[in-house]
């Protein structure tokens, strides 16, 4: 909760500059947590179903939205600004079914396991395992790229509203299946899905906050170098590099992806 109340001071102090703010944020943390804990069920309860990820998701975006609104709907009051409400959107964010990452599962959520447990939820929930560094084995499920915001025009009416919106959260991957959403088993990277969302609400400027003053490249490195500013060619180079997969890389990728969507 710290960390809550120390972000809600800092997006209060940007809606005391007069800036009108919509947040988003990650939830992979979470989401682990919520399926050990939905797994945990199922071996105290033989008959309890399978939890899908997708509600793993939806689960973990209503609470970090609980705690988030009620850190800035406080905030707010404390500084005497009484009227800006401020709301959760539990969002859904349709992906293609069709993604090369459901191919190459690669982000691993939840907790560590044993080869022989790793092999029964493998048998028992379809679940992909892999190895992870010599400390057992854990879920790895796939990252497609965001491709629509399934409730955008509710956000943007809030927004346009004057609430202070939470949304996105990563999103809930979903597929269209006609006019049905189907959850998809996968998470979604939470630097493109706020990049597509300041794109659909046609905003001035993509914040992401990160745990570090800056982002640096050979992070922890001898040759480490802070970066401050960089132009859209050399973040684009960036992507072509070897270390393409590391999270920093991405946030560049957001960025040069919400340029594009400007242009």
């Amino acid at each position: 909760m710290a960390a809550v109340k120390i972000t809600a001071k800092a997006i209060v102090d940007l809606i005391e500059e007069g800036c009108e703010v919509v947040v988003a944020h990650g939830n992979g943390p979470q989401v682990g947590m919520v399926n050990n804990a939905m797994i945990a069920l199922t071996h105290e309860d033989v008959q309890q179903p399978n939890t899908p990820l997708s509600v793993c998701v939806a689960m973990s975006q209503a609470y970090i939205g609980y705690d988030l609104q009620n850190a800035l709907r406080e905030e707010l009051l404390n500084r005497g600004i009484f009227d800006i409400p401020v709301a959760t959107m539990i969002t859904q964010v349709r992906v293609d079914e069709n993604d090369p990452a459901f191919q190459a599962p690669s982000k691993p959520i939840g907790k560590f396991v044993t080869a022989k447990q790793a092999k029964m939820m493998e048998e028992n929930f379809d679940y992909v395992m892999k190895e992870d560094s010599g400390r057992g084995y854990r879920r790895v499920v796939a990252s497609p790229k965001p491709v629509e915001i399934v409730e955008i025009s509710t956000i943007r009416t809030m927004v346009n509203s004057g609430n202070l919106v939470i949304a996105c959260g990563g999103g809930i991957p979903v597929t269209r299946q006609g006019n049905h959403l189907k959850g998809a088993s996968a998470v979604i990277d939470k630097d493109f899905a706020s990049c597509l969302l300041a794109k659909e609400l046609n905003a001035d400027y993509l914040i992401i906050l990160t745990s570090v003053e800056k982002v640096a490249l050979n992070f922890g490195k001898p040759d480490e170098t802070w970066l401050a500013d960089v132009s859209v060619e050399f973040c684009r180079r960036l992507h072509a590099s070897e270390s393409r997969s590391s999270r920093r890389l991405r946030r560049f990728q957001a960025w040069t992806h919400s340029t594009d969507y400007a242009a």
